[in-house]
């Protein structure tokens, strides 16, 4: 056989693949947006929390990072398209190192459109490192307030609870951001470390208009966050532990799974279950 013509079968052999590779890609993509379905991922990153968000249209979230151990990689390895090396927004709830530490690396592998966090900083080589990453890909930087919203696709909203102002100079647990994402009549809960404090000023400034069908308990269910009047404001159908199996702390703590349980609120917990996923379209809503 001619060595041009072998080169040319070559050549046509790379052009078929490539287009099949990019046919698959699309298809994939429209398959996913096809459900109209919102995912919301409780990652598994161990003692720590990380919170994925893909809207219908392929708009994604990232809320913390959990540790600095290359787990919130993996675990957005196993939730994202193969391909995707992109987020639309990262939010950090606060600066903690169970919260931040897994975040520099997602930055600096990925293109982050925008960043969100509070004035609220820490000495550690965690938040360091995370402020590095954003200075090194600059990404559009908001400070959280009340009130504001995130619109992450149509009729899909992430509303900031709290805080209501500056909280540089602040205990870090108690600065966290909270938030609350809804579509249709199915909605979620974002809480950080937030104590029960901040909770029970959340409840005397929004009353039962915070109630939602997931939330995700402060501080990975220890006894400083989750007050009875914070779960009965919320009411939530489900309630999310973010905690590593085992962990040193006791997380969750025994008062608040009992409380949990005599408000007949399910729970699951990533020392679990692993990576909990819940679906919905507003309407329904299911578990993975």
């Amino acid at each position: 056989m001619p060595k041009h013509f072998s080169r040319k079968v070559l050549q046509y052999a790379i052009l078929i693949i490539f287009f099949a590779i990019n046919i698959f890609i699309w298809t994939a993509t429209l398959r996913a947006d096809r459900h109209g379905e919102l995912t919301v991922a409780f990652l598994d990153v161990g003692q720590g929390d990380a919170i994925y968000i893909e809207a219908p249209n392929g708009n994604q979230m990232l809320i913390d990072g959990g540790p600095p151990s290359g787990a919130v990689l993996r675990a957005l390895g196993e939730v994202m398209p193969f391909w995707d090396r992109s987020l639309d927004v990262v939010l950090a709830t606060h600066p903690d190192q169970d919260h931040v530490g897994g975040l520099p690396a997602a930055i600096s592998r990925m293109h982050i459109s925008s960043v969100v966090t509070t004035e609220n900083t820490s000495a550690t080589g965690a938040y360091s490192a995370f402020e590095k990453a954003i200075s090194e890909k600059q990404p559009i930087h908001i400070l959280a307030r009340t009130g504001e919203r995130i619109i992450l696709d149509n009729g899909i909203v992430l509303e900031i609870l709290f805080p209501d102002r500056n909280t540089e100079g602040w205990e870090t647990n108690t600065a966290s951001i909270v938030a609350r994402l809804a579509y249709g009549d199915k909605s979620f809960i974002f809480t950080g470390d937030s104590p029960q404090s901040v909770e029970q000023y959340i409840v005397g400034k929004n009353g039962g208009s915070i109630k939602s069908t997931v939330l995700k308990l402060g501080h990975h269910g220890s006894r400083t966050s989750s007050s009875k009047v914070f779960l009965s404001a919320v009411n939530p159908e489900y309630a999310v532990i973010s905690a590593g199996k085992d962990n040193k702390y006791g997380h969750p703590h025994k008062e608040v799974i009992d409380l949990l349980t005599k408000l007949k609120i399910s729970t699951f917990s990533t020392s679990e279950e692993r990576t909990v996923i819940f679906k919905t379209d507003g309407t329904n809503l299911h578990i993975i």
